[in-house]
């Protein structure tokens, strides 16, 4: 059983050039700023000619983790979150800090309330 939340960190080498480095920095200092147990740093190269969120989904769920971390949007496609990504874990960016949950609370059910005497 784990006692800390785990993230992992997301960052593309054409987004991020010559900041791949402090881009890996920020995003590992927020995940223990916000009380994640950093697991492992997803690279991502369009070079390679991988789908770009193949591998970060599939450590994810080996790793089970709960959130990734990345720079900003702009290291996903047309530089949105992408919605199968949220559905799978939270979204948290460093630059703007926005978390983008994956939780959400369901409605509750319309239940009457209960009366002393069915107690």
């Amino acid at each position: 059983m784990r006692w800390k939340p785990t993230a992992l960190g997301y960052v593309r080498t054409d987004v991020s050039g010559l900041g791949l480095l402090w881009d890996q920095s920020r995003i590992r200092r927020l995940a223990e700023r916000l009380g994640y147990d950093f697991a492992d740093m997803v690279i991502y190269d369009p070079k390679f000619g991988r789908p770009p969120l193949a591998r970060l989904r599939a450590q994810a769920t080996r790793l089970d983790a709960d959130a990734v971390i990345v720079p900003g949007p702009e290291h996903f496609e047309d530089g949105r979150i992408p919605g199968v990504l949220v559905e799978q874990m939270d979204v948290i960016t460093v630059q703007s800090e926005e978390t983008y949950a994956r939780r959400t609370l369901p409605p509750l059910p319309e239940v009457p309330p209960a009366t002393a005497d069915e107690a």
